[in-house]
């Protein structure tokens, strides 16, 4: 054993204050910590440990895709004690270059290469997202877990009715959901409000599927959608809803999709902007970009803020939804665990181990990270209105989000 495996796994165990295990190839076996391990890492290659002291966390989850790294025991814990014991930051400098490059490759500049991006994440195709996702809305974002709320399908349709009620939606408005998805807010918020609908979509996969189901609803007058990128401005809505697309604009686009945003509202209009967000600009973890999400990258809430106020916009309100999203993501871990054998059949070749464990990784990871408490990323949501509201535009105070 070439390195110091016991000092090694005891200060992380002191930085986590979680008891583990870690067995090398040659058989060595460390403890650490009081009891039994909650975990162990399994390392079945030498160039497996090699990967995990040279690029931290990003050579450890790589090992573990390949299979060349096993984890027993609880995978949450094992993904929430490499968070506490800070391994992200062990070779920090070599994968701050991988990442610079990753960004430049992958950049949102063009449609073109936003098309790509989106589709290599969102065109999996409805058969696959439908086992594990909501039934019937199929929202793919944090969902809204206020106190009683007992499943994803509840908390997901309540999420809906709070943007709702944040944006003031009416009978009679004209609303723009952009990166609609699946169409799950454009389908309620019809449902349940009456309002008229268009929804923006890169996806070509989503946008055939909503259309399907447009047009099976019998909904062809009242909902719409349109195979486009946000910066295919048509025209000004009444009102404007965004869940989930900032953290696909790029850190080169961010300006440019704010802008968007504020010319798809009418003038004294409302809208709603839901994103992850970092408190304080920081990079984009490479696992996210390199394995889940190319193109991605996660905006500051302070960046977000200064492009909205620099098009015009006044943030009216801000919620901070993190902890609902811990919950929403241990759901989608748990239903995607269930129904792997399904997803697996589905395409055998697409859907392979490989597959498998990198979204493993990536649903219980962020699950964990955004319920850790040294985590620095949160999902917020902010209302805002094109020009100042008055008195009699939107109402003093919040009792408007909770008299339902």
């Amino acid at each position: 054993m070439l390195f110091p495996m016991q000092s090694v796994v005891d200060a992380l165990q002191a930085r986590s204050g979680m008891s583990f295990a870690v067995m090398v190839p040659d058989g060595g076996y460390y403890r650490a910590g009081p009891g039994e391990p909650v975990f162990t890492l399994i390392f079945r290659t030498d160039a497996a440990l090699l990967q995990a002291f040279t690029r931290g966390h990003m050579g450890l989850l790589e090992s573990y895709f390949d299979q060349s790294v096993d984890v027993e025991g609880d995978l949450g814990a094992a993904l929430a004690a490499g968070l506490l014991s800070g391994l992200d930051s062990r070779g920090k400098a070599l994968l701050n270059v991988e990442n610079g490059i990753h960004e430049l490759r992958f950049s949102n500049h063009s449609a073109a290469q936003a098309k790509t991006n989106a589709r290599a994440h969102y065109g999996l195709g409805a058969e696959f997202y439908r086992l594990w996702l909501d039934d019937p809305l199929m929202m793919y974002t944090c969902a809204y877990w206020p106190e009683g709320t007992q499943t994803l399908e509840e908390a997901q349709a309540r999420k809906i009715d709070h943007v709702c009620r944040k944006i003031r939606l009416a009978p009679g408005d004209h609303f723009v959901d952009v990166g609609c998805g699946f169409g799950g807010f454009l389908f309620r918020a019809q449902q349940t409000v009456g309002a008229t609908g268009t929804g923006l979509n890169t996806t070509s996969e989503q946008v055939d599927w909503v259309r399907r189901e447009i047009t099976r609803r019998c909904l062809g007058d009242k909902l719409s959608v349109r195979e486009a990128d946000f910066r295919a401005a048509d025209v000004p809505y009444d009102k404007v809803v965004s869940i989930g697309v900032l953290e696909h604009a790029g850190r080169d686009q961010l300006g440019e999709v704010v802008q968007a945003h504020a010319n798809l509202l009418k003038p004294g209009g409302l809208g709603m902007l839901h994103f992850i967000g970092h408190v304080g600009p920081r990079e984009t973890d490479l696992f996210i970009r390199k394995h889940v999400f190319p193109g991605g990258w996660i905006p500051g809430l302070s960046e977000v803020i200064v492009e909205m106020e620099r098009c015009g916009l006044e943030v009216l309100d801000i919620e901070n939804l993190r902890r609902h999203y811990a919950l929403t993501l241990d759901e989608w871990a748990l239903r995607f665990e269930q129904q792997w054998a399904a997803i697996q059949a589905l395409d055998p070749q697409r859907f392979d181990e490989r597959f498998h464990r990198v979204w493993r990784a990536y649903l219980v990871g962020c699950a964990e990270m955004f319920r850790s408490p040294v985590g620095y990323t949160h999902l917020f949501q902010i209302v805002f209105s094109k020009g100042n509201v008055t008195r009699t535009s939107y109402p003093m105070s919040r009792a408007h989000l909770y008299d339902t």
